[in-house]
């Protein structure tokens, strides 16, 4: 969101209420997030048998109701917090333009998180109920990531926090329920996508500096200033290619998953765009590009683990 501190306590707007506003509100872009760790983590577990598909799927929608939940939950926060206006850059701010019920919203949210638990139940029936504690704290972080007094995305933490739960434990425990551990591979392997998961909060902060500075945020962008920010965004990607080929030259991965670097012009197009620009809109294509990155990068991963598990 665009920060403005002025907002009224009803919606601005009223407009079409069509299923295009619901899905634009679950921050579709973001969803890939969720999607990708699962689909890396089974990939990973591939080597060790056969495939629980009931698994898999249940820990995917999970996965994608919790994801979809926490853009809620900044939604109804951000309106809450004065931060959104009609006029606000980016997909959110759905309450304000398109004249969505706050509490709508929240409820909404409230009932995708009760779907995941339910299918959290079942995860945990053929896995460990210990899956149970793990997932209830995620969704916790789900919900202060924008909720409660001290939200924390609105500190330095929130790319680490969203790095390590959206990317790497979403990996770690699509892994886990379908081989009943975690392993050294897994962890390695996971370490890309955490770190890609986390530049995606850190280029919403950097398109958002200048507004998150005035409500009083401390983002990482904000302490390190816009310029040591990207060069920050930059050297996480290049980061990210170098950690995979080490993981080939080491034997961790197969040699196959060197396809990753076909996303490397997705990582320099949002490197390039946030150099260039300097308006929030104008930096929203560098954002998506961004997202894409972790996309692109995580799946063609996920990809190069299951042709070298058959090849």
């Amino acid at each position: 969101m665009q920060p403005n501190l002025q907002h009224s306590s009803k919606p601005a707007v009223k407009s079409n209420r069509g299923f295009q506003v619901w899905w634009q509100m679950t921050r579709p872009h973001t969803l890939t997030a969720a999607f990708v760790p699962v689909l890396l983590g089974t990939a990973l577990a591939l080597r060790n048998g056969k495939i629980h598909f009931g698994l898999f799927f249940a820990m995917l929608i999970a996965s994608l109701l919790i994801q979809a939940a926490t853009n809620m939950f900044n939604e109804y926060f951000d309106f809450k917090r004065g931060l959104d206006t009609e006029h606000s850059v980016g997909i959110g701010g759905t309450i304000v333009r398109d004249g969505i019920k706050p509490k709508t919203v929240l409820n909404l949210a409230f009932g995708f998180y009760g779907i995941a638990l339910l299918l959290g139940v079942y995860i945990c029936m053929y896995s460990s109920w210990w899956l149970a504690v793990i997932g209830l704290i995620c969704m916790a972080v789900g919900y202060f990531y924008t909720g409660g007094p001290f939200p924390i995305a609105y500190t330095p933490l929130g790319e680490i926090f969203s790095g390590f739960f959206m990317g790497m434990l979403i990996i770690l425990i699509s892994f886990f329920i379908q081989t009943g551990t975690v392993d050294s591979t897994s962890i390695l392997v996971s370490v890309p996508s955490m770190i890609l998961v986390g530049m995606i909060m850190l280029s919403n902060n950097i398109r958002d500096l200048d507004g998150d500075k005035e409500n009083g945020r401390k983002t990482v962008a904000i302490l390190l200033g816009k310029k040591r920010a990207i060069h920050l965004l930059a050297g996480m990607f290049t980061f990210s290619y170098l950690w995979v080929l080490v993981l080939i030259i080491s034997g961790v991965a197969p040699v196959w998953t060197a396809i990753v670097i076909l996303s490397a012009p997705k990582a320099i197009k949002a490197t390039k765009g946030f150099i260039e620009h300097t308006l929030p809109i104008q930096m929203a294509p560098a954002m998506k590009a961004t997202a894409q990155t972790n996309t692109i990068f995580g799946f063609l991963l996920a990809i190069g683990i299951f042709i070298g598990h058959f090849v």
